[in-house]
């Protein structure tokens, strides 16, 4: 038997009799380091604490642990969105028959393995054994994700793919998924085409259907969704794609009866209810919204990731419908329940100020913007969308200087994504022109010392604090054709005096790619082309690809 003492095994089960049988196998098994937990509440306190090479999760989940509906797959779910586990953690689901027939075709993140209960001791092992096996073949290149070399990580998985046959299509699948979190979308779609050619997977169609939304090539996506799930209709991550790509396209009503359609088949995800919830109403339906945001929040009500803009969503959608009531007790649930941090009190804020706006009282609302304004910096992770309502809440209420202090503060958020451009649009779209310009040429004067204080660093030799400098610049201004060529220059520069570095040789090329697709008769695009083109050379670096 393979010597398995170096393992860590994370057993979720609320019954302590089956925690005790399995801990039991797992002893014979040769595996001693072992943990329990009672509930998916009580996992995922665990893992914030350790890693585990493996978890045994019992499906059911409910049974007396006060998880109100929660189970094995959404927790699962919930540990890999919130990446609470490693790509190289073993999940495998305990179930019965009846529940398997039901999940095994419903989950875009699958465990590794299934066993269907009641399974002896060989079984277990068995799979055990299989999954750690496989494991031994992705490893190396989990380990290079986990360190941030995603290029080696695919270089990697291309060798594999040719000396690991058996396991070809799965390093394919790493491949083409690695191709998307570095954007490279043309690369990804033509990696899941291939797979597709002789391998028709539920998995490929949905990350070919990534690919086109992120091309923006919707109407494809769509029909590669639709025809997904005409194949396997309990594959509810297609729904959530498909409802996405048709608000893309403007269609919110469907989009609203895409989700709805999935909450029926798979009613306990809190995300896609919270989905359904904003798109009822923007669609507005406020009836749909209100059910929609009120499972939210109960459903979420002992989760670890329970989130406060939850019960403004709620409070939202009650003041659209004029029940002050309801919207009022929401508020005082938000107060005893989630009372003690910035990012409570900041909802708090923005849910008084909607419920005293419905009571015609224009200083109570005022009051709570301004504190709702002034708690914000203490904040973390609150949403931009939250963030920006609050900014049309305070045009609307005539705090004209709160809404131009957040707008600002948002841009020089490096973690927002908003830019000059959409912080000036915020305004236009208001109808305050006065405002987006004050806010243009604020972010403007930002922007000009950030130039200046970059010029100095690479004045002075410091090239990489330059960099960052005018990096930090380009993410309120994508766009600007000062910052464009100062930031390629630097870069080109770097590579040149300090050595070839392939993540900011590849950073350069975006931009220089940027710069040609924004202005293809730039003065300066000619002479940086040919630097990059100099630098290659110096370094033995190819320059046909």
């Amino acid at each position: 038997m393979q010597d398995y003492a170096e393992l860590s095994v994370l057993l979720v089960d609320p019954n302590p009799g089956m925690r005790a049988t399995l801990r039991n196998m797992l002893n014979q098994s040769g595996i001693t380091r072992i943990d329990d937990a009672v509930s998916s509440g009580t996992a995922i306190g665990q893992l914030n604490k350790k890693s585990y090479d493996i978890i045994l999760c019992e499906y059911d989940l409910g049974s007396g642990a006060g998880d109100n509906g929660q189970d094995g797959q959404q927790l699962l779910e919930d540990l890999r969105h919130h990446k609470l586990i490693a790509q190289w953690t073993i999940f495998i689901m305990l179930t019965s028959e009846g529940v398997y027939s039901k999940v095994i075709s419903a989950a875009e993140l699958t465990p590794n393995d299934y066993v269907l209960k009641p399974f002896t001791i060989d079984v277990l092992q068995q799979r055990i054994a299989r999954a750690v096996e496989r494991r031994s073949y992705f490893l190396p290149v989990y380990q290079l994700i986990g360190m941030g070399n995603l290029r080696k990580a695919i270089t990697t998985c291309l060798e594999c793919e040719a000396t690991h046959a058996r396991h070809a299509i799965e390093f394919a699948r790493l491949r083409a998924e690695l191709h998307l979190r570095l954007n490279e979308l043309e690369e990804a779609e033509l990696i899941y085409q291939t797979i597709l050619l002789t391998r028709p997977v539920g998995w490929a169609h949905l990350g070919l259907a990534r690919c086109q939304f992120g091309l923006q090539k919707y109407e494809e996506a769509q029909q590669t969704l639709d025809n997904l799930i005409a194949h396997n209709p309990r594959f509810m991550a297609a729904y959530d794609l498909l409802a996405q790509t048709h608000e893309a396209m403007g269609q919110n009503v469907m989009a609203k009866r895409i989700l709805e359609d999935a909450v029926a088949i798979s009613p306990h995800m809190v995300r896609r209810l919270r989905h359904l919830g904003e798109v009822a109403y923007e669609a507005g339906d406020v009836m749909v919204a209100e059910k929609a945001f009120k499972q939210v929040v109960q459903k979420a009500k002992y989760s670890e990731f329970r989130d406060p803009e939850d019960h403004v969503n709620l409070v939202k959608t009650l003041v659209k419908k004029g029940d002050a009531s309801q919207a009022g007790g929401v508020i005082r649930d938000l107060e005893r329940s989630l009372r003690g941090n910035a990012n409570t009190e900041v909802c708090r804020s923005v849910a008084a100020s909607l419920l005293a706006e419905l009571m015609d009282n224009p200083i109570a609302a005022a009051a709570e913007l301004r504190n709702a304004v002034r708690t914000m910096s203490m904040t973390r992770g609150l949403s931009n969308g939250l963030k920006v309502g609050l900014v049309h809440s305070c045009l609307k209420n005539k705090l004209d200087n709160e809404a131009t202090s957040l707008m600002v503060d948002l841009t020089n958020d490096p973690d927002s994504g908003i830019s000059m451009d959409d912080a000036v649009n915020v305004f236009e779209k208001a109808g305050r022109h006065d405002l987006a310009t004050g806010v243009g040429e604020t972010i403007s004067r930002q922007l000009d010392d950030l130039l200046l204080d970059a010029a100095e660093k690479r004045a002075h030799g410091d090239l990489r604090a330059a960099i960052d400098t005018l990096n930090g610049a380009l993410r309120k201004a994508p766009s600007n054709m000062a910052l464009l060529p100062a930031a390629a220059s630097a870069m080109l520069k770097q590579l040149d005096d300090l050595g070839w570095e392939a993540p900011v040789a590849e950073q350069c090329n975006h931009l220089l790619e940027r710069i040609r697709r924004l202005d293809p008769n730039h003065p300066a695009l000619p002479i940086l082309l040919n630097q990059y083109t100099a630098t290659q050379r110096k370094y033995g670096i190819s320059t046909t690809a």
